[in-house]
Order: C-alpha cells, then sequence, then structure tokens
C-alpha cells in the first residue's frame, strides 16, 4: 500500500519538526529533540525511547532504508505505535540544515537518565556556546566514561540538531542536565572540581583524578563564569609546546576526560 505523501507546511508533524528544529523554546517546552540521519535514528530505537514519529523522504541511501525497515518492525512489535510519515523532499529538505540529507529522521522526548549514587565522574559545562564542540565534548564523555553532564546558564542547547549530530548518540546514552548553582553545590560538596584553565595551578599529569572528580570546561571565548568559577577547588592546565595561545574547548575536554579515565584503569 503506498502511502499518503505529506505536502503541507502547515501539517501539525511537520509544523512541530520544524519547530524543534530551529527553537530552543520549542524544545523546552515540548521537552522533544531532533535526531536527523540513519545513525541517529537507529540509535535512538535501540537505547528503548518510543519515538513521537519518524519521517523520510523518496530516494533514501541504502543505510537510511535500513533505518526505516528497523522503525517499521519495532512499530509492529508495539501495542502503542507511533506515525511513520513520508514527507515530500522539497518540504523534508526545509526542515534540515545538512548539506545532503539522508532523508531520515525522528522526534524523541528527551530523556529521562537515572543519576548512580555514586557519582565519581562529573562533567561541567558552563558558557559553552559553539554547538559541534559541544556534541564533541558529550561524544567524548560518553568514551570516556563520564557519569553524568550538568550544563550552567549560558551554555548552548544541547538539544539543538547540530549539537545531536556532532554527539554521534551520545544523548539516548548520557544523562545531560541543567541544575541550579545551590543544587550543584550540594551535589559537589565532596568532590573536587578541576577547572581547565591555560594557566591552572597544576598540569593534567599532576593532578590526582582518581578521587570523586568533576571537571569545569568554560566557554571558548570568556572561559567560565564567576559562579561556574566559585564551583572548582583547583585549576588545571594542559601542558603545550611551541607558541598555540590555548586549545580548542572540544580538544581540551576530551585530553582530561582521558586522563582521568587513564589515571583510574592503572590505580
Amino acid at each position: 500500500m503506498t502511502p499518503d505523501i505529506i505536502t503541507s507546511s502547515q501539517n501539525q508533524h511537520v509544523q512541530l519538526m520544524r519547530a524543534l528544529a530551529s527553537q530552543s523554546k520549542a524544545r523546552r517546552k515540548e521537552q522533544a529533540f531532533l535526531a536527523e540521519g540513519a545513525r541517529l535514528v537507529e540509535d535512538g530505537l535501540r537505547s528503548g525511547l518510543m519515538p513521537r514519529l519518524v519521517a523520510y523522504k523518496e530516494g533514501l541511501s541504502l543505510r537510511a532504508e535500513d533505518s526505516l525497515t528497523l522503525a517499521r518492525s519495532i512499530k509492529a512489535k508495539m501495542s502503542e505505535t507511533f506515525p511513520i510519515l513520508q514527507i515530500e523532499a522539497r518540504l523534508f529538505d526545509e526542515l534540515t540544515d545538512t548539506e545532503f540529507s539522508q532523508g531520515i529522521m525522528a522526534v524523541f522526548d528527551i530523556p529521562e537518565k537515572e543519576l548512580s549514587d555514586e557519582l565519581s565522574f562529573i562533567l561541567l559545562l558552563d558558557q559553552l556556546r559553539d554547538p559541534g564542540n559541544m556534541g564533541t565534548i558529550l561524544r567524548s564523555a560518553e568514551a570516556a566514561g563520564v557519569q553524568a553532564v550538568f550544563l550552567l546558564p549560558g551554555t548552548t542547547d544541547p538539544w539543538a540538531p547540530k549539537v545531536v549530530r556532532s554527539g554521534m548518540g551520545s544523548h539516548f546514552r548520557l544523562p545531560i542536565l541543567n541544575w541550579g548553582i545551590e543544587a550543584l553545590e550540594a551535589l559537589l560538596s565532596d568532590v573536587r572540581v578541576y577547572y581547565a584553565d591555560m594557566n591552572g595551578e597544576l598540569n593534567h599529569w599532576q593532578a590526582d583524578f582518581r578521587a570523586r572528580t568533576a571537571l569545569l570546561i568554560g566557554g571558548e571565548a570568556d572561559g567560565a563564569s564567576e559562579q561556574g568559577r566559585a564551583l572548582a577547588n583547583t585549576t588545571v592546565s594542559i601542558p603545550m609546546a611551541g607558541s598555540t595561545e590555548s586549545l580548542n574547548a572540544a580538544v581540551s575536554a576530551a585530553l582530561l576526560m582521558f586522563e582521568v579515565a587513564r589515571q583510574r584503569q592503572i590505580s
């Protein structure tokens, strides 16, 4: 049976996807986000999250065809199903900011992840504004074993499409939370908080990351806020050769996170 093709920009599903793609306000209100591309759609489906909808256009890549088949298979097994919608190619392309879309996307609720009772490896992001850096950091955080990521005010929306794409599925597996300063102060009361700073008191090889640790990564331009810096016990730097002034925030974060992982592996 040939599915009906959605051609109207006034369709309620199209309007939802457009809002989630372009407005952080809509993502907060709906507590949902847009995942575009075969890999992300599959990651979301395999994570156990029920999508609100899956949308595709004609002319899918073979990889995206596999994702669509997976969505249909999961839908067939569920008692409460979700719509799988074919959207006119022109209209679909208006919903994406990628140059070469794979032609499939899905809407998922923002996951509610339970925190470990004993958090020992935490990442704090403060005034980080570049979506690509944010997504790369989240991807590295998952790989390094970070248990939870907390976002301080002034940090870019982690559920924006570019961040989600750069995160490569980490959004489905890693707790990403917005907490107020007071709640963070209570959580971090017995945690050693290291603020990454080019003039740090210790270099990251000297720091002892084997105890309960939080890494604070500040923004690309101005570093961490005053509130963020007040959470830190120690500043830590990354030794560099040559005359390079500083490292990209995502690179710095990855080096520090994997130093934590290294120390704990050999301890």
